[in-house]
């Protein structure tokens, strides 16, 4: 089939990539030139395992093609994707400016019948603005032309994005007409040889699941973390109590691990927007504002416990000391920094006059565009030599190469011999065997420091 994505960043560029892999010949539209002659050159605007390797593959086979020319794009498309930004609006609500400007320019251009799919994270209520601004701009030409408007939004976490597409657990298609649903089903029928993972509904309830789904991982996170602050002062371990919970069916393992607090593209936005909705609608979301404001809080307590440590009488807090800083993304396996906890944290630390050794395996060169050239900010090549000079190691991200450190040359590197474990990586009794203090999230030394 033929099909056209406007916008390439996470969902659009992973999305276009994926269906051109199983056979689609698909053309990706972004107003930017630079990135589409970069993405036309092999060069990726983002970092995803395995997906440069596809673009490229893809390109070279001519099923894939990047270009800025709109028209050219909905003339080419059977199915056209709107995989824009959504951006939280200074109240809170998602910004559809991006959205609207591609059901315009569809509206200005399109020829033949086309089904419109929105892959955006969007209000419910969207799809209706979406159709009434295309049908707009066919009235201002005077012509008539058949269109669907469908809602399809994407479940893809960033760090397993192309495989999420590739091997999807449920592909959600919001439509009122037949016709819509059987094009949809024609164009994922290469992911549903295995069984059937299309999930039909109404246009409403597929954009509401969207923002209720993370919604509710992001309350599973929030949770935790605030059982995770009990637990420091009743004198428990979370990990724990972790285990204790995540082996009851009804809850599982997924999403009860706390930590310094999430971050990303989606769940800050996502449960923002929806609060905004019910608020809008006339219903007060106390759920939803409770689980962004335990969120915003937690983000600040690895902060808490570096004071704790420090701010004990014995000399002037963070003031003239050097942190090492074990990652920058909001979650491993992506460079992405948008609401990262780590953020928070070098800012605070900077505000408290300390100089901070950062390493990220993929977020450096997002780290330099966010941060910029500073005095107080060294990019390491490596997490040993983000230890080097450094008097204490905070890790805020979860990478797979943090997990086994040498604790021994830790301890002989960091002048304070003291680690703040934003990710509860580490045993407590084997980092304090080798001599290090240790403070997790609700566990470790912070009991009793």
């Amino acid at each position: 089939m033929r099909v056209a994505i406007f916008g390439t960043g996470y969902v659009g560029l992973v999305t276009g990539t994926c269906l051109a892999e199983v056979g689609h010949q698909v053309v990706c539209v972004d107003i930017d030139q630079a990135k589409v002659d970069g993405l036309n050159r092999g060069v990726i605007p983002i970092y995803e395992p395995g997906l440069e390797s596809m673009v490229k593959a893809n390109h070279a086979s001519a099923r894939l093609a990047f270009t800025t020319e709109a028209a050219t794009a909905i003339a080419h498309g059977q199915v056209i994707f709107i995989a824009v930004g959504t951006p939280p609006d200074e109240d809170g609500s998602a910004d559809l400016q991006y959205v609207l400007a591609v059901a315009r320019t569809i509206g200005r251009h399109l020829s033949v019948p086309a089904v419109v799919v929105n892959k955006s994270t969007v209000p419910v209520g969207t799809a209706d603005q979406v159709r009434a601004a295309i049908a707009e701009e066919l009235r201002a030409r005077a012509v008539e032309i058949d269109f669907d408007v469908v809602s399809n939004p994407e479940f893809l976490k960033e760090g397993d994005a192309v495989a999420d597409c590739m091997r999807p657990d449920r592909i959600v298609i919001g439509a009122s007409s037949a016709e819509a649903v059987a094009l949809m089903r024609r164009l994922y029928a290469p992911f549903n040889r295995n069984r059937d993972r299309v999930v039909e509904m109404d246009v409403r309830s597929a954009e509401l699941t969207k923002y209720a789904a993370n919604a509710m991982l992001a309350t599973k996170i929030s949770f935790m973390n605030e059982i995770a602050n009990i637990a420091e002062r009743v004198g428990a371990d979370i990990e724990q109590v972790r285990q204790g919970i995540g082996s009851d069916p009804r809850i599982g393992w997924h999403f009860i691990y706390p930590g310094a607090g999430y971050g990303g593209s989606c769940f800050p936005k996502d449960v923002q927007a929806l609060a905004r909705i019910a608020t809008q609608h006339g219903h007060e979301p106390r759920l939803l504002n409770a689980v962004e404001a335990v969120n915003e809080a937690q983000k600040g307590h690895l902060f808490e416990l570096i004071q704790r440590h420090y701010d004990r009488g014995e000399d002037e807090g963070v003031h003239g000391k050097t942190f090492a800083v074990w990652g920058l993304a909001f979650k491993p396996d992506t460079d992405d920094m948008r609401e990262a906890p780590s953020r928070r944290l070098l800012a605070q630390l900077w505000e408290g006059g300390a100089k901070v050794r950062v390493y990220d395996p993929e977020a450096s060169a997002e780290a330099r565009r966010v941060f910029g050239e500073r005095d107080d900010l060294v990019f390491c090549e490596s997490a040993s030599a983000a230890l080097e000079g450094a008097d204490a190691l905070a890790v805020v991200t979860e990478w797979k190469q943090f997990r086994s450190p040498d604790f021994a040359a830790m301890h002989r590197a960091l002048g304070d011999a003291v680690v703040f474990d934003g990710r509860n990586l580490y045993d407590p009794q084997e980092i304090e065997a080798a001599g290090l203090a240790y403070y997790g999230i609700g566990r470790g030394r912070s009991l009793n420091a």
